[in-house]
């Protein structure tokens, strides 16, 4: 009868229940907590087990844990969004990082738009508009915070059972909007769910914050002509996607507006998700006025779509041509400046002022909110921030003075936990990331010598016949050094000379156990390593030559217990069987013994 695997418990209280599967990172499962006495049932949680290689050496296992630390961090502060799931915990066990998240009850955007295709339907306007709306507010925040998603696709987008709102989940391939690599991405690292929705520079490692945007454009594309990205047609003169919408449900405005979104050459596309959502609202404005008038027009009077083509509003026509978006954003913007009132101008004030603050101007910000006067509604919200600014700043440049003297010490845990307490505004992130620069050129430094290291002993092992034991010191070198060829070369030559010798030890105990000598057969055996490919022959051959010396022990004790009790049985009966003769009269001190 099959029982089933019991998991031990996690961090001593998350229970695994379930497998949601493996990616590029790690393994993610579904867990209950097992001890939250506040829900009368076990909450539900996702815990992600990050992929950690067992062999890693000391100085990478710390890098490795300076990463985690400081993008639980990033997990934890841009949870804060209702849309983004909640960072519950974060722990380290039996050297293995583990991420504990919130569980969003739904079904992934994968799954709704699967069906949509199967059964023939496709979004309508309102329904690609909703959509936008609401994956553009989310994306807005994840930029707004100075990071990139990177990997946006209707795998990660889960409709929420309970309000139908979408949740933005997977940040394992996040960067920071300034991050910038020469390295290209190598396609056999993409998963293939994310094809078709990373954007060509991103291959290119020149990864932007329009690259999200264009992401949001093909799932946007895919709902209304119920095609994936892959099986839409790509125009090889300009690598755009000339997708057409005479037959879908879907407006002109609509259509520009994606069409913007997904342009080949990112400096072509919307350059942010709040200016996306800027143009978006100015189009839903215009959607709703157009739907109001045209409801009042009988229908042989309206335009059809073919009509609706020959002349373009202006908005319309500066997005189609990529020329007119920014004058109209910037007189759109001068409209909305004259129709606000004074209050606005002063919260703008405070506003700007909380900018500078985040750049790092502490003394321009305070002098601005310090410019709010005394008779405005936002005085006293103007005078607070000051005050906790001041407090802010002392404690924020404490725990940066702290991490930057324990990264001189090379006291790398307490550079972590100073370096975790700075804020994610853009002057502290900056800051942030030159620490662990640092850290990261210490590191590697650390490393070279302990690969230096690493090899000799490995080469000291190797001269001594211990492959096993050079080839376990070769696998903690990680293998991006330098010396990753020279490590890949050793590892086949010290496991192929490792079976060589695990067949010759296997040889000489069969020779021992034939002439009966188990104890030197057990010896041979246990020369060889676990890792060998003929281990699991030779576990039996010690149970068997071990049972057999055993018997053999047995009986060899049992045949010196026998000739103790014979031995002194005869000595018994010749004992008895002496006899003693003297003569008293002539007894001269000397005694006869006669058997």
């Amino acid at each position: 009868m099959n029982k089933q695997t019991i998991r031990p418990l996690l961090n001593g209280r998350y229970q695994i229940i379930q497998s949601l599967g493996a990616g590029v990172f790690g393994q993610t499962y579904i867990a209950e907590d097992t001890k939250d006495v506040d829900y009368p049932e076990k909450p539900r949680y996702v815990v992600k087990q990050l992929k950690i290689n067992n062999f890693q050496s000391n100085a990478y296992f710390d890098y490795l844990r300076l990463r985690f630390l400081t993008e639980t961090e990033t997990l934890k502060h841009l949870g804060q969004h209702d849309q983004i799931p909640e960072l519950i915990s974060c722990f380290e066990e039996n050297e293995q990082f583990y991420l504990v998240q919130e569980y969003i009850s739904g079904k992934p955007l994968s799954s709704e738009l699967k069906t949509n295709q199967q059964q023939g339907y496709k979004w309508n306007t309102s329904e690609a508009m909703k959509f936008l709306e609401d994956a553009l507010g989310i994306l807005e925040f994840v930029h707004s915070q100075g990071f990139i998603h990177c990997d946006v696709k209707p795998e990660n987008l889960i409709r929420r059972s309970y309000d139908g709102k979408l949740a933005l989940i997977d940040f394992g391939s996040i960067q920071p909007v300034d991050f910038s690599t020469d390295a290209e991405l190598p396609i056999s690292q993409i998963p293939v769910t994310s094809l078709g929705y990373i954007p060509p520079e991103q291959f290119l490692g020149q990864t932007q914050p329009n690259s999200d945007i264009y992401a949001l454009g093909m799932i946007a594309l895919q709902g209304l002509t119920g095609l994936t990205p892959l099986q839409l047609k790509i125009d090889p003169g300009n690598h755009e996607i000339p997708w057409t919408y005479e037959n879908t449900q879907i407006d002109e405005y609509l259509a520009v507006f994606i069409s913007q979104m997904i342009r080949y050459n990112y400096q072509e596309r919307f350059q942010s998700a709040s200016e996306a959502l800027w143009v978006f609202k100015h189009i839903t404005w215009k959607h709703q006025a157009v739907g109001l008038l045209t409801s009042n027009i009988p229908i042989s009077a309206r335009k059809t779509p073919k009509d609706q083509n020959k002349k373009l509003d202006p908005l319309l026509a500066g997005m189609r041509w990529g020329i007119a978006i920014n004058s109209v954003v910037v007189g759109l913007g001068v409209y909305s400046l004259v129709t606000n009132s004074q209050s606005y101008s002063e919260t703008e004030k405070l506003s700007q002022a909380i900018t500078e603050y985040q750049a790092g101007n502490l003394e321009q910000a305070i002098n601005l909110a310090k410019s709010v006067p005394s008779y405005s509604n936002v005085y006293p919200e103007a005078q607070e921030t000051i005050a906790e600014w001041q407090k802010q700043w002392h404690a924020e440049t404490k725990n940066y003075l702290v991490a930057e003297q324990a990264l001189k010490e090379g006291n790398l845990s307490d550079a972590v936990s100073a370096v975790e307490k700075l804020p994610f505004t853009s002057y502290w992130r900056a800051k942030r990331e030159k620490l662990i620069e640092k850290t990261i050129e210490k590191t590697q430094a650390q490393l070279a010598a302990e690969t230096e290291t690493l090899l000799n002993q490995a080469y000291e092992s190797a001269a001594n016949q211990d492959f096993a034991t050079a080839l376990k010191h070769l696998r903690q070198i990680p293998p991006e050094t330098s010396a990753g060829a020279i490590i890949q070369q050793k590892l086949a030559e010290y496991n192929q000379k490792m079976q060589i010798r695990s067949n010759y030890l296997l040889n000489k105990a069969y020779q021992k156990a034939s002439v009966n000598d188990f104890g030197s057969a057990i010896k041979f055996l246990e020369k060889i390593p676990a890792s060998s490919e003929i281990y699991p022959q030779v576990k039996v051959k010690l149970q068997e030559y071990k049972e057999k010396q055993q018997i053999r022990n047995s009986l060899k004790n049992k045949l010196k217990a026998m000739v103790k009790v014979n031995k002194s049985m005869i000595v018994g009966q010749i004992e008895s069987n002496m006899k003693f003769s003297y003569s008293p009269d002539s007894f001269d001190g000397e005694v006869n013994i006669s058997t």
